[in-house]
């Protein structure tokens, strides 16, 4: 499929960003990245596995980097070699800006600027807005006074770009092939763009979602509480007000690093290297922003477990789409098969070559998603099923029919065999996770947001 000659990789990486944010899907606003799509290979269905703690974009990373699933990812990052050590392996010249929230400092070649986990979120930000007028007397994304992503006086997704359009003018001249990793901090909180992005979403022109719940039930004890931090942007109960608003700041930060992406693509036109450049763009997550109640990732719900996840090269078809379950994770082992990289038997995530060749028609069976010891998720087919131990509440949805995950079928005695079946299901790809959580009977509940819970129950993992 690709050239003898090493194909070189870029690798674009969001922070938060919702599989629904493009593609005209809502009225979030992508024309680059709808450009991308249409020349190249859109996944439709790229999730994330979870993670361990409240920091889902920590585990994702790791994941990521290691190429290890959820559970084995924590340490293996630590462990084994990365990705990019990998591909320096392989003869690539490694360069690496933006996000990291890995672990130690990143293995490339070159670093610029590398970020911590988000912008200092400004206390002003959070439990906003009470209402229009307290949004016309507060904080505006706009504003560069509290800092956030605009710390240094030029927003972060700019620098990146600025950067990774620095690394690709000194490429052109390097015989080297290169892989460039390239991660935004946005669109995370604090959702900060310039005012113009802002003012492409009227509040009026935004919708409220379809399936906007005021709170969610029990929501302490499946771990997304009033203390948890992403929780905490918007007022309890949700407003459709407050929701509206965050929802236009979040299109906004998308659109603003849409046209940042727009600009780095450019370059690497400009540049003559694109056309034997592989482009692969995702996110570590998605985000609910006023979906069932949520505002954060901190749950198994397809706006938060599912991402973006486009591709597009050298002898790649243009505007293929393939609906075949994917985690985003795919990434690494999928560059590592371009690069010819064979030396990493420890990889668990998989290559999705074989499913554009038409070698493989299903890269996963079932998916699997945690959430702490709080929540545990298989979908399998059109069928989802989710766990919440210690609240002792069950979530089946038939995702074909009910793509916004409102119906919840779990009581109807009609699928109760169905349930069943998910839930032995559940079991077993948990021991294939290497899982030891018990949702029949879970230990004592463990609060991560209250700070004085350092520790489990006894017989209970710490994190």
């Amino acid at each position: 499929m690709f050239a003898e000659e090493k194909t070189n990789i870029l690798f674009i990486f969001a922070d938060d960003q919702s599989y629904e944010t493009i593609g005209n899907q809502t009225e979030c606003k992508t024309p680059h990245l709808n450009r991308l799509k249409d020349s190249g290979i859109n996944f439709t269905h790229a999730y994330n596995m979870g993670a361990w703690n409240g920091a889902v974009c920590a585990a994702s990373r790791a994941m990521l980097n290691s190429g290890l699933f959820v559970n084995s990812a924590q340490q293996g990052i630590k462990k084994y070699p990365h990705w990019s050590e990998l591909m320096s392996q392989a003869g690539y010249k490694t360069y690496m800006t933006g996000k990291w929230h890995v672990p130690g400092k990143p293995r490339f070649d070159v670093v610029r600027d590398p970020r911590p986990g988000m912008p200092k979120q400004t206390e002003e930000g959070y439990n906003r807005p009470l209402s229009p007028e307290n949004y016309e007397q507060g904080w505006k994304p706009w504003d560069k006074s509290k800092g956030g992503f605009w710390e240094g006086g030029v927003h972060w997704t700019e620098i990146v770009t600025n950067h990774g359009i620095d690394f690709i003018k000194e490429a052109k001249n390097d015989k080297k092939p290169f892989f460039m990793y390239i991660a935004y901090n946005a669109p995370h909180d604090p959702r900060q763009a310039p005012k113009e992005y802002v003012d492409m979403y009227p509040l009026n022109s935004i919708s409220v979602p379809e399936n906007f719940l005021s709170e969610y039930p029990k929501k302490e004890l499946i771990g997304c509480g009033p203390l948890q931090r992403d929780a905490r942007l918007a007022p309890f109960p949700r407003t459709e007000y407050a929701v509206k608003v965050n929802r236009q700041e979040y299109f906004a930060c998308i659109s603003y690093m849409d046209a940042e992406i727009g600009r780095l693509l450019k370059a690497l036109e400009d540049s003559e290297l694109a056309e034997n450049t592989l482009v692969i763009f995702t996110a570590d997550h998605g985000l609910a922003v006023g979906r069932h109640g949520f505002l954060g990732k901190q749950n198994m719900y397809d706006h938060s477990v599912r991402v973006p996840f486009l591709m597009a090269g050298p002898n790649l078809p243009s505007g293929k789409t393939i609906s075949s379950p994917i985690y985003l994770q795919d990434a690494m082992a999928t560059s590592l098969e371009v690069a010819g990289v064979e030396n990493a038997p420890h990889l668990q995530f998989k290559s999705v070559l074989p499913l554009i060749n038409g070698e493989r028609k299903v890269q996963y069976e079932k998916i699997y998603g945690e959430y702490i010891d709080h929540q545990r998720m298989i979908t399998k087919g059109d069928w989802k099923y989710i766990t919440y131990p210690h609240a002792q509440q069950e979530r089946l949805f038939n995702l074909k029919k009910d793509p916004l995950e409102k119906d919840n079928l779990s009581k109807n005695p009609e699928y109760a065999l169905l349930k069943s079946k998910l839930k032995s299901a559940l079991k077993d790809l948990q021991k294939e996770m290497k899982d030891d959580f018990d949702i029949d009977a879970p230990p004592a509940f463990w609060d991560p947001t209250i700070k004085k819970n350092k520790k489990r129950a006894a017989n209970t993992k710490v994190y």
